[in-house]
């Protein structure tokens, strides 16, 4: 589990743009997941299309982003079966510090994958 070469301009422009304009929320968001002892994994879902894993963050038409960012986290994926129960210490040690890097999974129509995206520095 690694940031996919396949993150192409095609995603990595757009993704990019809209990280910047939510990384503060995304990172305040993450904090609290964490500091609440919700989960020490918190994932953010950037899609195009709303999908039934997590909760809405922040619709792209109200937020003028490109895509849908939604929250969810590492036991919700494994519930859900995105994640199988036999990868969980794979996933762990391939997440990065949350602190420092945003774990986003990606879906769109033909690309589906875990990006860790750098906070920007203040």
């Amino acid at each position: 589990m690694q940031n996919d070469p396949e993150l192409n301009g095609k995603y990595l422009g757009t993704i990019t743009r809209d990280f910047a304009v939510v990384s503060d929320t995304l990172k305040e968001a993450s904090y609290q997941i964490r500091k609440r002892e919700i989960s020490s994994f918190p994932i953010f879902i950037f899609t195009r299309q709303e999908v039934p894993v997590g909760s809405m963050l922040l619709r792209a038409e109200e937020a003028a982003l490109s895509w849908h960012v939604q929250v969810s986290y590492l036991a919700n994926f494994v519930q859900q079966e995105i994640i199988a129960e036999d990868k969980v210490a794979e996933f762990q040690a391939a997440y990065k510090n949350p602190d420092e890097f945003c774990c986003l999974f990606v879906i769109d129509e033909e690309f589906t994958n875990f990006v860790f995206i750098p906070y920007p520095e203040d």
